[in-house]
């Protein structure tokens, strides 16, 4: 079944070559002018991923991830003409699964687009339960409990975590991990794992500020330490 993208762009020239490559990858394409109407869009029409350009008219990319991340879960990649890391982290802060700086490759765009929808669960999920402590994951089903509440992850929090409780103990490093959740080894972009990390902690730790579950092995990486 042929999954749907949503592409939030204000440029009209940019909507025209991501809705053309797309559709010549399989995808059905839907499009957004501005923020406004790509929070509508997504809320009634429910894509399975949204391609969200920043510096939009009506409503950014910004305060888009704020509004729907209050009650969306689909994965976003975020488009900005930025180049400073603290405008990209800011976007993962907020619920963003990726970023890609302007100009890009549509073909890595592609790539990536596959990457976060197979991590999301969208294409052949893995079947199993792991445990951990009062955490419990499970593949199949797509959810994280913590002491029988049901915790809300994006899909590169849900990743993160999977790979982590599949090896309790062991230190994986921050490249071990961009590898596992990007399925495609981007240099450079190892700091968007320190972000996933923190906002993991905030939903899974009793006490995000001493971490009970995901430790970190300072100058190498993470590790799962629930019993």
């Amino acid at each position: 079944m042929s999954k749907t993208i949503l592409v939030a762009d204000d440029e009209e020239r940019m909507r025209a070559l991501l809705r053309a490559y797309l559709t010549q990858e399989g995808f059905t394409v839907l499009t957004a002018a501005n923020g406004r109407e790509a929070l509508q869009v997504a809320r009634q029409l429910k894509p399975d991923l949204i391609i969200l350009d920043v510096m939009m008219p009506e409503m950014d990319g910004y305060t888009f991830m704020r509004l729907y991340r209050q009650d969306q879960g689909a994965p976003v990649i975020m488009l900005t003409a930025k180049v400073e890391e603290t405008d990209n982290v800011l976007g993962l802060e907020l619920g963003a699964d990726d970023y890609v700086t302007k100009p890009f490759s549509p073909r890595i765009l592609v790539a990536r687009v596959r990457a976060v929808l197979r991590r999301a669960g969208l294409s052949a999920p893995q079947s199993g339960v792991l445990r951990g402590g009062d955490i419990v994951l499970d593949r199949g089903a797509h959810t994280v409990s913590v002491a029988d509440r049901p915790v809300s992850l994006t899909p590169s929090e849900f990743e993160l975590l999977a790979a982590m409780m599949s090896a309790p103990g062991q230190v994986l490093s921050r490249g071990d991990l961009l590898d596992h959740v990007q399925g495609i080894d981007y240099e450079g972009y190892e700091r968007t794992i320190d972000v996933h990390i923190r906002n993991l902690r905030t939903k899974i730790e009793p006490d995000p500020r001493h971490p009970r579950y995901v430790e970190t092995v300072y100058g190498v990486g993470y590790r799962f330490a629930g019993e």
